[in-house]
């Protein structure tokens, strides 16, 4: 009975410190992971799938002519259909057919596993940005990130374990992409707004004009001890408890974040690769973050919903897969050559697709565009135990609806928290009365594309 009693003692203890533990303190999944961290490209608006990654050449055979059959019940009046103006070509040994528009991407293509056979819940893009970040479309959830962190930690407890770059500010339902809801506070993504060059513009305050370090660091931890108290008398609030996590991150960040996001210290070559634009920038920088020990890094295209093409789809689209096609092909190739392509998961795609028809403005005139189409779009991974070229699923014939091997976002999420090592209906939080996860009460991970 001693002997037990000393073991329950040493139990009793060792749970108390796990539960004093930094929420942001590094843990172990539920089994092996393929992937320790995950950059999501986000093409905030709603990609042509039709354009990009699902080839579809009946549309050119119906081109002009109305696509039979009960195929189309969209959000606005479209016309005919419309085939793409861009040329897919096979790439690879696995011959996967991909666009010219992402023909330096494309140079990946045994990598990649495309996905074209998903669909999300209804043709809006607030709705479909939550049920795409968060895994609901209605209510608030905490976002795939926060519940990456909640699973895993970070490996850096001086920078953010959840960074989300958009250019020229916060884009739709602004932080509610990232948000932590009732997880943490601590576990939220930061947002950074990339189109600055100086550490200064990228992170506001990162260094105070009134204070040195060590001034800092004295006030600070005055701060904590008059907290602490007050977060002693209000019996363990997790809003307090994230705000005095958030102070001490903020001057940890001081230090390293300085050196994280300052990509003039890469050598010229790798500079160059990536591109001096906004989005070879900020792609650059999501590779010092994730090698520095981030968790998850989220790029988006920009502010608004710039991949939201309802006019002059053949000009738009050229101009911006343009502007990601070159640092995506650069930040994977990156990858490969420091060794962490492998344990990296990538996920390319925004909130849903295009239709196969043409969007018709007033008076029924073509505007050379396409309306938002949630019932089949495409979405891509690569790298952290993806099996690589091939092409899951299908629209039917002209692209407009997921057909074969239908997947929802709520598979998608199961997949992708998979192969971060977790089983998605065991990785929950529990919150007025009930359990919750990322996946709902539903979701099934795609076998098919995870690499044995």
């Amino acid at each position: 009975m001693g002997l037990g009693g000393v073991s329950l003692a040493a139990l009793v203890q060792a749970g108390a410190a796990d539960a004093m533990r930094s929420p942001m303190a590094p843990r172990v999944p539920h089994f092996a992971p393929r992937a320790r961290r995950v950059v999501h490209f986000f093409l905030n608006g709603g990609p042509s799938h039709v354009d990009t990654f699902d080839p579809k050449p009946m549309l050119a055979k119906y081109a002009g002519k109305p696509i039979p059959g009960e195929y189309l019940r969209t959000e606005r009046k479209t016309g005919a259909a419309f085939p793409s103006p861009f040329v897919f070509r096979k790439h690879g040994r696995s011959g996967l057919e991909i666009s010219e528009l992402f023909e330096k991407t494309a140079a990946h293509a045994d990598d990649i596993a495309v996905i074209r056979s998903m669909h999300a819940q209804v043709p809006n893009h607030e709705p479909s940005l939550m049920l795409m970040n968060c895994g609901d479309s209605v209510q608030v959830r905490p976002s795939f990130g926060a519940w990456t962190l909640y699973g895993l930690g970070t490996e850096n407890q001086n920078l953010p374990g959840f960074v989300s770059m958009c250019p020229g500010g916060m884009p739709i339902k602004d932080s509610e992409n990232w948000r932590s809801a009732f997880l943490p506070g601590v576990l939220q993504g930061t947002f950074v707004d990339p189109q600055h060059r100086e550490v200064e513009k990228l992170i506001e305050h990162i260094r105070s004009p009134h204070a040195d370090g060590a001034t800092q660091r004295r006030q600070l931890d005055l701060l904590r001890e008059l907290n602490a108290a007050h977060l002693e008398s209000h019996g363990g609030d997790p809003r307090l408890e994230a705000r005095i996590e958030s102070f001490e991150l903020a001057f940890r960040m001081q230090l390293e974040a300085s050196d994280a996001f300052d990509i003039s210290r890469e050598p010229a070559h790798v500079r160059a690769a990536y591109g001096d634009t906004v989005h070879g920038r900020q792609t650059l920088i999501a590779r010092r973050l994730l090698e520095r020990g981030v968790r998850v890094v989220q790029l988006w295209h920009g502010a608004g919903q710039p991949w939201d093409h309802h006019d002059n789809i053949e000009g738009n689209i050229r101009k911006h897969s343009a502007d990601i096609d070159g640092p995506i092909a650069a930040f994977m190739a990156d990858l490969k050559q420091r060794g962490l392509f492998d344990d990296t998961l990538i996920l390319w795609g925004g909130e849903f697709g295009r239709t196969p028809s043409v969007e018709l403005g007033d008076g029924g005139k073509s505007k050379l565009g396409r309306d938002h189409n949630h019932y089949g779009f495409s979405v891509w991974m690569a790298g952290g135990g993806v099996k690589g070229g091939q092409a899951y699923g299908a629209t039917d014939d002209f692209g407009f609806r997921a057909e074969v091997d239908r997947t929802s976002v709520h598979d998608l999420h199961a997949t992708m928290l998979h192969l971060l090592g977790f089983d998605h209906e065991r990785l929950t939080y529990r919150h007025s009365g009930r359990d919750f996860r990322l996946t709902d009460v539903s979701g099934e991970v795609i076998r098919e594309v995870v690499r044995t």
